[in-house]
């Protein structure tokens, strides 16, 4: 596979995904410079402290101004805004993508601002933590992790080749989709996850019984593993949550219906039901191991306690 390189890349944003994204950019060695903007003078203070670019502005217009390729990894609610302030600034023929979870509402957004000189082709990268800010990325982020293109109809192919090409040199598997389709997708296997796990994790803090020392004290069961998806970025979470509705209260309803379903099952005691239920979730979790996208260890993967020979 021939390596892809930019003259210039402008990252927006330097959030996890944004530093990540510097940071395997200058690993592979996919930009001759890298601009980073972001609106806060503490994060972009500590971004270049990082080294994480070659220059930085806190005016994303002047950031853009050379950029080959604009990559925008804001929360989905402002990335219209951020449209507005870069569109006088771009040159023509650049690609303008962005890292949103939720595609129709970004398109909806950025595509009416943008000019028709440059190459707008939404983005998705299914890769993060809980983690956020310019010390949270890694270059190793995207390793082996879905990318999806969601490119409008006439967009030019050799756009749409060379942003493959450069997804793919920071690790990333391609696909594409249509973004109704992509959204829809997407409520099922990450914005509803998301909410079960805040949900859960507020219901135990609401629960006056249970003091917050038990809650911690006993969170090596299955609650520890929802408080990892409960701390990921409020803002980027409330955004999809709004930016994403119809899909996810479409998700939400066959949730609803199926977990009524589970508890009229544990109410009549119908074991049959229960045990098939567990049998064909099990095998997904098989599934997901073996599509190379978990590790198959113990305890989620998690390091084990060395525990000397007695």
């Amino acid at each position: 596979m021939s390596k892809v390189h930019f003259d210039t890349i402008a990252l927006i944003g330097i959030g996890l995904i944004g530093s990540s994204l510097a940071r395997v950019i200058k690993r592979e060695g996919l930009a001759g410079h890298i601009v980073i903007s972001t609106r806060s003078e503490s994060t972009l203070a500590r971004a270049e402290e990082l080294g994480l670019g070659d220059s930085y502005a806190l005016d994303s217009a002047e950031a853009v101004k050379n950029a080959d390729l604009v990559i925008i990894s804001v929360p989905v609610g402002s990335s219209g805004a951020i449209a507005r302030q870069i569109a006088g600034s771009l040159k023509p023929g650049a690609i303008v993508t962005d890292v949103g979870s939720t595609k129709g509402s970004v398109i909806a957004q950025m595509q009416p601002e943008l000019p028709a000189h440059v190459h707008f082709i939404p983005g998705h990268p299914l890769a993060g933590t809980e983690y956020s800010g310019p010390d949270a990325g890694f270059a190793e982020l995207f390793a082996n992790r879905w990318c999806i293109l969601t490119p409008l109809e006439g967009t030019d192919p050799v756009a749409i080749d060379r942003l493959t090409k450069f997804w793919e040199a920071c690790g990333s598997r391609l696909d594409t989709m249509d973004p109704v389709h992509h959204d829809r997708v997407l409520a099922i296997v990450s914005h509803l996850p998301h909410l079960i796990a805040y949900n859960i994790v507020g219901t135990a803090s609401d629960l006056e019984e249970v003091t917050n020392s038990e809650v911690i004290k006993y969170s090596a069961s299955g609650f520890r593993d929802f408080t990892r998806l409960a701390a990921s970025d409020p803002t980027m979470w409330r955004d999809v949550c709004l930016h994403n509705k119809e899909a996810i209260l479409e998700m939400l309803a066959r949730f609803s219906e199926d977990l009524a379903s589970l508890q009229r099952s544990v109410r009549w005691g119908d074991g049959d039901a229960l045990f098939d239920l567990f049998t064909r979730t099990r095998a997904v979790r098989r599934g997901i191991i073996d599509a190379g996208q978990e590790v198959d260890a113990p305890d989620f993967g998690r390091q084990q306690a060395s525990h000397p020979t007695k």
